[in-house]
């Protein structure tokens, strides 16, 4: 069959991303590169006087973050012109080479930390008396000492990070499996055909018509899983005793507690989050009863949960139509916020299409010095223009975010990142309803919908129960073998998915996939995000305009305050478990209009 992906040569420039506003040409990377280089001496000079005096101070800090700010730039730049097409080597060998001077970076600054935590912090009130520049700092400063009790010395946080390829090597080990090594048997598709199972394919397998592909596709995965589940199970058990080892090193009482600290939020809400989630558990049965019942199921599979409730709704949405559609449903944010928006759409912001070699999915990114950007690969699917709205709340929370705060706080924290990302979704869907011409499109919202529920509040919540389970049993000085985690994975399937679930043998070793498992306490973020996004987005719909003022001063606060005080700002308090159960229930009420259209 002939290929039809277009190489980048034939995407029209209106539909490419302008990485000139990073850096007009490779030269000028260079030049930055070679300065960058430089800096990364000068700081050296700083060791062992960080204290002397304000000055000195104030001179060390400005540049590091000077340093910090082109290693940004630099990184950006390489990586995405490497994402536009993976197989151009000049570009792969551009991003090694910021990759291996950022680590240097890293270790010719890792005194500055230790340095200025051993200062007292009278001292420190002192030199900000004395330099008005290092006023700026405070916040800084302030989450310093927080967390002073966890910084070591100087000697072992040089070792620290020294251990820090060390400390990734299970999860290398892992990604080299689960993407290179791994190989899936061959199935027939919907038309008889043997077609090769892939990670890239598995996804539309699951979401067939036809229950025999769905099945035989879920075999082929979980089956590969199973001859390596010695080994994964050997790799898990190390990144585990990685995150205890560390936690221990920086005298945390527990992996969970280090791994929330960095963001000053107690393990209270992560236990929270479990509870709420359990407490609703009788509304994800009562989906999967839906579910079987739609699908006129006798029992109901793990390979039944990805097809679509409504199979015939197949609308396409070209790009242009999508951009109109997202405007329109982001209109309850204002016109600000909109002339923004269509502003990045027409300055260079979005790669839209597929080619040759392009970086898979989607992404938002960028650095403090330019404007925002986002990669797609858009198909004219109506889950396209989802992804969409998704990517652009991303790029408008890093604009609001980069407009209105200096560098230091410029980056806010991955607990809030994706609740402007959701907020937009969510803003869209509900627009999308609103507007639904048929009772078909009304289904396959609902059903989207509730399917983002499910995927995201639901099953991350399991996956951070798994997570907080496994690493108490390492504290603990507990083995975990593959049949451990088996068990205790099964368990929680049975918990979240309720009777009419039947548990197929293959979702034990589930576990076995998932790489977020890899960067321990992650997943629970999505879950809080999301519920804080149903409760922001309702907020703008009843409130209106003094939630949007509320929400774009969520939008410019970075991380100029703690993650938890920048959601009470837009009207979502995670210390109360508020939140968590308003989404619940709004999963509820969509459930019943899902319910009433049957």
């Amino acid at each position: 069959m002939e290929d039809t992906i277009k190489s980048r040569k034939e995407i029209a420039e209106q539909y490419q991303w302008r990485l000139e506003d990073i850096y007009r040409s490779n030269n000028d990377w260079e030049q930055d590169f070679s300065e960058t280089k430089k800096l990364i001496g000068d700081v050296s000079h700083f060791q062992g006087r960080v204290g002397e005096n304000a000055e000195k101070l104030q001179s060390c800090l400005a540049l590091s973050e000077k340093l910090e700010r082109m290693l940004e730039k630099l990184y950006v730049y390489a990586r995405m012109r490497r994402d536009e097409d993976n197989a151009d080597s000049f570009y792969q060998g551009m991003f090694s080479r910021i990759e291996n001077l950022s680590i240097e970076a890293g270790g010719a600054a890792s005194f500055i930390i230790p340095e200025l935590s051993s200062l007292e912090e009278r001292l420190v009130e002192k030199f900000m008396e004395e330099n008005k520049e290092l006023a700026v700092y405070k916040h800084y400063f302030a989450e310093l000492f927080r967390q002073k009790e966890h910084i070591l010395s100087a000697k072992e946080e040089k070792l620290l990070a020294m251990s820090a390829d060390l400390s990734v090597s299970t999860k290398n080990i892992f990604t080299m499996l689960n993407n290179a090594d791994i190989k899936f048997s061959s199935i027939k598709d919907e038309n008889n055909q043997t077609v090769e199972v892939t990670k890239g394919r598995y996804g539309r397998f699951m979401e067939s018509s036809d229950r025999r592909v769905r099945q035989d596709a879920f075999k082929s995965l979980y089956d590969s899983y199973k001859q390596l589940l010695n080994t994964i199970g050997a790799t898990l058990n190390g990144s585990l005793k990685s995150d205890v080892f560390y936690a221990r090193a920086r005298n945390y009482p527990s992996a969970l507690a280090a791994a929330l600290d960095s963001d000053n939020i107690d393990p209270l809400v992560y236990e929270r989050l479990i509870t709420s989630v359990h407490d609703k558990l009788p509304l994800m049965y009562k989906y999967m009863k839906l579910r079987k019942r739609i699908l006129k199921l006798e029992q109901l599979h793990m390979y039944d949960l990805y097809n679509p409730l409504v199979p015939t709704f197949n609308q396409e949405v070209p790009y242009g139509k999508a951009l109109e559609i997202m405007k329109k449903g982001l209109e309850p944010l204002g016109d600000e916020y909109l002339r923004q928006v269509e502003k990045g759409l027409a300055s260079g912001w979005v790669d839209v299409y597929e080619n040759k070699g392009k970086t898979s999915g989607a992404y938002s990114w960028g650095s403090y010095d330019t404007h925002p950007y986002i990669l797609m690969n858009y198909d004219n699917k109506f889950d396209d223009l989802f992804t969409l709205a998704h990517e652009m709340g991303h790029s408008m929370h890093s604009f609001y975010a980069n407009r209105n705060q200096p560098f230091t706080y410029s980056q806010y924290s991955i607990f809030i990142a994706e609740v402007a990302s959701t907020v937009n979704e969510s803003l869209l869907i509900d627009y999308l309803l609103q507007n639904s011409q048929s009772k078909q499109e009304k289904m396959y919202l609902l059903n989207h919908y509730l399917e983002q529920f499910r995927g995201t509040l639901f099953r991350q919540t399991m996956f951070a129960e798994f997570e907080k389970i496994v690493h108490e049993k390492i504290e603990r000085g507990e083995a975990l073998t593959p049949e451990d985690f088996n068990k205790i994975y099964t368990n929680l399937n049975k918990l979240y998915y309720g009777p009419d679930m039947a548990l197929d043998n293959e979702i034990a070793w589930e576990w076995a996939r998932i790489p977020h498992f890899y960067t321990g306490f992650y997943v629970y973020k999505y879950a809080t995000g999301f519920s804080a996004a149903t409760a922001i987005k309702d907020r703008i719909l009843t409130q209106g305009e003094a939630a949007v003022k509320d929400y774009l001063e969520f939008l410019s606060a970075g991380s100029s305050d703690y993650p938890l005080e920048v959601l009470k700002k837009a009207g979502a308090d995670l210390t109360t478990p508020e939140p968590v159960n308003k989404a619940l229930e709004y999963f509820g009420k969509l459930l019943a209009q899902m319910e009433e259209l049957q």
